[in-house]
């Protein structure tokens, strides 16, 4: 399963804006369409597990709200710190959502 949280970003956005004009010109139908996305989400979902290897440490003054729902957990967060090795940033406010890296396919044999 590959979860559809990068299609808001600003990469997920064009993608769909420009499948959206080719199908609007019939340069594509919409199945292709619906199969680009998808293969869109598992690519993202992949390269960011693979490849990003950074390690952030974060701490907050307040937890505001948190939901766990379906899997995915939401979190608001007040005044918070974010450390790298050698970066430092503060945020007023915070969203973070997190769901479970493992596809249902790899968890069974």
């Amino acid at each position: 399963m590959s979860y559809q949280l990068y299609r808001q970003t600003t990469v997920g956005i064009a993608l769909q804006e420009s499948l959206d004009e080719l199908f609007k010109y019939g340069q594509i139908t919409p199945q292709l369409a619906l199969k680009v996305i998808l293969q869109f989400d598992k690519s993202i979902n992949a390269a960011l597990s693979n490849r990003v290897k950074a390690r952030v440490t974060f701490k907050a003054a307040k937890l505001n709200t948190y939901r766990f729902c379906d899997n995915v957990w939401t979190l608001m967060l007040n005044d918070v710190e974010f450390r790298e090795v050698h970066e430092f940033a503060k945020v007023d406010k915070v969203k973070i959502v997190a769901c479970d890296g493992k596809s249902e396919s790899s968890s069974h044999p």
